[in-house]
């Protein structure tokens, strides 16, 4: 049995890990580039639609204490194939933003020891690294989730440092609100990326059975980390506006905005930061992405093995051990890249499928008390509903097109481990 060892805080702490990732280095920029000083309210904005999610997954999460998060809640609402759709687009999203991730700091790397950046210099970094949170994760969650808080800490001081400074420069020219109105077409690309910086915490609740009192704790740790992350990205485009007067062409905003005012210290200190927040990134991935298979065993859709529990360490150690395999070989080989292009989409099936599981689970367990019952929350699932169907068909047809394909191969596999399960039980009939 999984031990219950995420506390309130530490699930919020794993939840900003996941949420401030490698992106927020750059995104100020990008989003700056398309609707100018009015990036700032695109932000906000961004912040209650992602809100209206959160609050669908805090009502379901909170029905549940196994481990699984959104393939559990499928299978219980829409039954076992929509379920091991839901779980195969889980493990291959987190295999390609373990993959993506990890090919970073090989970069970051290079800039002490050059050779770091050749071919074989790279395996041997993602070899280590990919060795190293393998080894954090396989020794128990409780040191994973002490790691997990160091980290997610010390990816918060640089940022804090970044805001704390920066204010105190602001140029208060480059603050004035333009008279005219962004145009549509570039603030909605705005929103659309900021929701997508926003994502992560759909994830983290994969990790359920190790959560201490999850109908309370899952509620408050997705509200108060989407709280917390919000105020840090609104301050941090503040602040990239008021300091960096090229930051629509800026590739490195944080950066370059922390050389003119903290000079090349800052600049250091913000690079030192963004590998500390990739690292920190990873070890949620790594904690998360290896009990993807663990959940799959232990309803029966994946061979009963990988549901094993380490006898000392009490951690899925298989599920685990497999992950690392798969995400060692999908960083290596460059095929996380074909996968990158299903993140996205792949995303917002979870928002659909979670919101729609909050009306159908209303219906399924309606004798269930104890979880936290959304006042409006049918409205709030239509409404999640509707906000994700919009996204889909925003979506480019190169990448509706992947997830179709990744989802036949996902069936396939389904039908081979159905068939491999039923002859498996036939010869061993006790």
């Amino acid at each position: 049995m999984l031990k219950r060892e995420i506390g309130k805080w530490d699930l919020v702490l794993l939840l900003i890990n996941s949420l401030i990732g490698a992106g927020i280095f750059g995104l100020p920029s990008k989003i700056f580039a398309l609707s100018l000083w009015y990036s700032i309210p695109a932000l906000f904005i961004t912040a209650g639609i992602v809100l209206i999610l959160v609050l669908n997954f805090a009502e379901v999460g909170s029905r549940f204490s196994k481990t699984g998060g959104p393939y559990l809640y499928t299978l219980k609402a829409f039954g076992r194939f929509p379920a091991f759709l839901m779980g195969w687009l889980l493990l291959i999203t987190r295999l390609a933003t373990y993959a993506a991730l990890v090919n970073i700091l090989p970069s970051y790397l290079s800039f002490f020891y050059p050779e770091l950046d050749t071919f074989s210099g790279k395996i041997v970094v993602i070899f280590v690294i990919t060795a190293f949170f393998t080894f954090v994760n396989y020794k128990g969650i409780k040191n994973a989730t002490l790691w997990n808080n160091g980290l997610a800490i010390a990816k918060l001081i640089p940022l804090l440092v970044f805001i704390v400074v920066g204010l105190f420069f602001i140029q208060s020219d480059l603050l004035k609100i333009p008279k005219a109105l962004p145009e549509i077409n570039g603030f909605s690309q705005s929103v659309f990326l900021l929701i997508f910086a926003f994502t992560g915490f759909e994830s983290i609740i994969v990790s359920t059975g190790e959560i201490k009192n999850p109908k309370k704790n899952i509620p408050f740790a997705l509200i108060f980390a989407l709280l917390i992350v919000s105020l840090f990205y609104g301050l941090i485009q503040f602040v990239c506006i008021g300091n960096l007067p090229e930051l629509a062409n800026s590739e490195k905003p944080l950066a370059d905005a922390a050389f003119l005012f903290m000079g090349s210290k800052g600049a250091i200190l913000i690079t030192i930061g963004a590998f500390i927040s990739v690292s920190g990134t990873l070890n949620t991935v790594m904690l998360i992405g290896g009990r993807i298979p663990f959940a799959l065993a232990e309803e029966k859709q994946l061979p009963a093995s990988l549901a094993k529990i380490h006898w000392r360490y009490f951690t899925p150690s298989r599920s685990l051990l497999l992950f690392a395999l798969l995400a060692f070989l999908a960083s290596v080989s460059g095929t996380f890249i074909y996968a990158l292009s299903i993140s996205v989409i792949s995303k917002v099936m979870i928002f659909l499928v979670v919101s729609a599981a909050l009306l159908q689970l209303r219906l399924r367990m309606k004798d269930q008390k104890e979880y936290f019952k959304l006042r409006y929350g049918k409205l709030l699932a239509w409404t999640g509903i509707a906000l994700s169907i919009v996204l889909l068909l925003t979506s480019k047809t190169d990448e509706f097109r992947a997830v179709i394909i990744t989802l036949i191969f996902g069936a396939l596999f389904y039908l081979i481990n159905l068939v491999y399960l039923k002859k498996r039980k036939r010869s061993d009939p006790l």
